[in-house]
């Protein structure tokens, strides 16, 4: 069993602060392996899949008063018929237990999610494998995991397998839409899914999106949200601070794995043109680990100058994210323009070499060129 030491400590971080963590993520990235990996004498493992599984917390107080472990963790946890009423109980009446449940949205996903929960547990959203994991992971090649994607069943597939792509959109429509949000029209919905992994990393057009798709645009926003409560797509907003000329409406759309970003663009090996944007997506999957999701954005204005991501830090300073498959001559116009509207902050070029933290001044820029790793919290390994 591979440990995924970084999320293990996302977990009893939260413990420090909440009794229950919900541990999201799309299908088969992990998620069951993950709690799986907790001390087993610590834990008590219920598999919510399993038809016992409502019967046995049918009276949740008479269940909780059984456990003689720290730990429960609730795999699957939207199996049952009222899983937030069983998890408040659980938080309130025994506040000595710690709790995970897993699933493969948000907590307000569905109907049957009835209570948000607040202030009794925090999200934690596991995310394919990070850059950083890569050697944990048997240290393939970077552009093995860009052209597999993370999810670990085809990551670490002794050879590809074009059927699993497939087999998994079936299994999310199935269990995550339709089950979950009572979408029945499979073919609209996945048609704008592929639509979406296609142009990942593009500007979101709805109008776009609706012609493509033969969908009316109020339905293409319904089943966008879907994609986004279920972790299949992730939108980044563009950053303004109320100059002129700068892009504003429009954010980005990317998908949740470069695997299935080549396999909709039908790539069965790599270009060195293909790495870069599919570098990108492994860079905010980490900054979107290390960081709140919502306050990772990217800046655009009217000439089209525009900055991969800028995370702000306080009300002057605003720190820039660029992403270089090659750090030989890089191009610094569009961090140079954003330098003049947004003098305060650091400047980073993301490059996808393990230790390359460094310092250097090029072109009237201080530049720090590191590596997502060296992004991971200090301890991480």
């Amino acid at each position: 069993m591979i440990a995924r030491d970084f999320w293990l400590g996302r977990i009893r971080q939260v413990w420090e602060r909440v009794p229950i963590v919900w541990l999201a993520g799309v299908r088969r990235v992990g998620k069951t392996t993950l709690v799986r990996s907790l001390p087993e004498a610590d834990c008590l493992y219920v598999n919510c899949d399993s038809p016992r599984a409502a019967q046995s917390v049918a009276d949740p107080e008479f269940f909780f008063q059984q456990v003689k472990r720290p730990i429960v963790v609730f795999d699957e946890i939207h199996q049952l018929p009222d899983p937030t009423r069983l998890l408040k109980i659980g938080a309130d009446v025994f506040p000595q237990l710690k709790l995970v449940a897993t699933g493969s949205s948000t907590l307000a996903a569905a109907r049957k999610f009835r209570d948000a929960l607040t202030g009794r547990k925090r999200v934690v959203a596991l995310r394919p494998v990070l850059f950083s994991e890569l050697t944990a992971f048997g240290d393939l090649p970077l552009e093995h995991r860009l052209l597999r994607g993370g999810l670990p069943p085809s990551f670490l597939a002794e050879r590809p397998d074009p059927e699993f792509f497939g087999e998994w959109l079936d299994s999310h429509f199935a269990r995550d839409v339709q089950e979950l949000f009572g979408v029945s029209k499979r073919s609209g919905y996945l048609a704008l899914l592929q639509i979406l992994l296609r142009q990942s990393g593009g500007l979101l057009d709805i109008t776009k999106l609706a012609n493509q798709t033969a969908l009316s645009r109020p339905t293409v926003m319904h089943y966008l949200e879907i994609c986004e409560t279920t972790l299949t797509v992730r939108l980044v907003r563009p950053y303004h601070g109320g100059r002129a000329r700068e892009w504003t409406h429009q954010p980005k759309a990317y998908a949740f794995d470069t695997g299935f970003i080549c396999h909709a663009r039908g790539w069965e090996h790599l270009r060195s043109e293909d790495c870069g944007p599919l570098w990108e997506h492994l860079v905010l999957d980490t900054l979107a680990s290390v960081e709140d999701p919502t306050k990772v954005q990217f800046w655009r204005d009217h000439q089209q100058r525009e900055v991969d991501f800028v995370i702000s830090r306080g009300r002057d300073a605003v720190d820039a994210y660029e992403c270089k498959w090659s750090i030989l001559d890089p191009d610094l116009r569009n961090l140079r323009a954003f330098r003049q509207v947004y003098p305060e902050g650091k400047n980073y070029l993301v490059v996808p070499q393990p230790s390359s933290a460094r310092s250097l001044r090029l072109e009237g820029l201080d530049l720090n060129v590191v590596s997502p790793a060296d992004l991971m919290p200090a301890g991480f390994d």
